[in-house]
């Protein structure tokens, strides 16, 4: 429940109130979140239906597909439709739902990241034990595990959040709910919630970028004794999933992990990892794969051939 408020809804500034630059940003936004939704749901469908993309890899590709999807549709769908409306408003209660749902993806995609970095670790580090330590049950509880931290991180957030009451203003420079931009708006003391707030966030940022860099280190040490062949397959694999682990952790870190204020640059900064992250993912990690693209091949020419009778 939302402490006592006078405010009952919040208005968005978003990126500009000229009227031409709102069609242009319409007709950007509409695009890029269209390709996010079919580029992620074509990897999703693939690798649910493919045989041959049972490793855990794509196991946990599929799921961090399926976050990207979600994570972007919680800011995109509102931000273009706001940038067609008279008034960019969202009632209070909307916005706190907002928040929670922004992080509780969000929290989700950094402990997939981490699993996926674990995985890389068996794989390249431990091959022998790889079958065995990799069960379908263990990656099922992996990805659990992640969506349960997800869970967890956002709850603690939201839980802070909805202990502010708001009195006016209600209008926040940016394009969506988020906690710094609304902690402004409390009309009380927020500085223990604040430290909290970043406590929450910056541990786990802190903490799963500590493991990703821990594991890659340790994956890089042991290519030394690699072939060339395998060297050059496993820094391919290495390599797409730090850019993807990059495009989202730096942005992330340079909003999160700061004290609560907020910065003109900052509605830039999360367009990259809500909306460019998810859109460069399937990019970055499937269409570059000679598996993932023979199997999507496979499935559209099987689509074809039902539709064709």
């Amino acid at each position: 429940m939302v402490a006592t408020s006078n405010v009952t809804e919040i208005i968005f500034l978003g990126f500009s109130q000229n009227e031409n630059v709102c069609r242009v940003l319409v007709g950007v936004f509409l695009l890029t979140y269209a390709a996010v939704v079919l580029g992620n749901g074509l990897i999703v469908a693939t690798i649910s239906a493919s045989r041959g993309l049972a490793s855990p890899m794509y196991f946990f590709l599929g799921y961090l597909s399926l976050v990207e999807m979600c994570y972007c549709s919680v800011t995109a769908p509102k931000l273009i439709s706001d940038s067609l409306a008279p008034r960019r408003v969202i009632s209070l209660e909307g916005c706190i739902t907002q928040i929670f749902f922004l992080h509780f993806f969000g929290g989700t995609e950094i402990f997939l990241l981490t699993v996926m970095a674990y995985d890389r670790y068996v794989a390249i580090c431990k091959p022998l034990h790889y079958a065995s330590t990799m069960r379908r049950r263990v990656c099922s509880l992996l990805v659990g595990a992640a969506w349960a931290g997800g869970f967890l991180h956002s709850a603690g957030q939201t839980f802070l959040m909805v202990q502010l009451p708001f009195c006016g203003p209600n209008v926040i420079d940016h394009y969506f709910c988020d906690v710094h931009p609304v902690l402004k708006l409390a009309c009380s003391d927020v500085s223990r919630i604040s430290l909290l707030i970043i406590l929450n966030g910056g541990s786990i940022s802190v903490v799963s970028f500590a493991g990703l860099v821990a594991s890659y280190a340790v994956i890089l040490r042991s290519l030394r004794s690699a072939t060339s062949a395998g060297r050059r397959k496993a820094l391919a694999t290495c390599a797409s999933h730090l850019t993807v682990v990059g495009l989202f952790f730096v942005p992330c870190s340079f909003v999160y992990m700061r004290p609560c204020v907020t910065l003109p640059a900052d509605k830039i900064v999360a367009v990259f990892y809500t909306v460019v992250t998810p859109l460069l993912n399937p990019v970055i990690y499937s269409f570059r794969n000679a598996e993932v693209k023979n199997a999507m091949w496979r499935l559209m020419r099987r689509k074809a051939s039902w539709e064709g009778k």
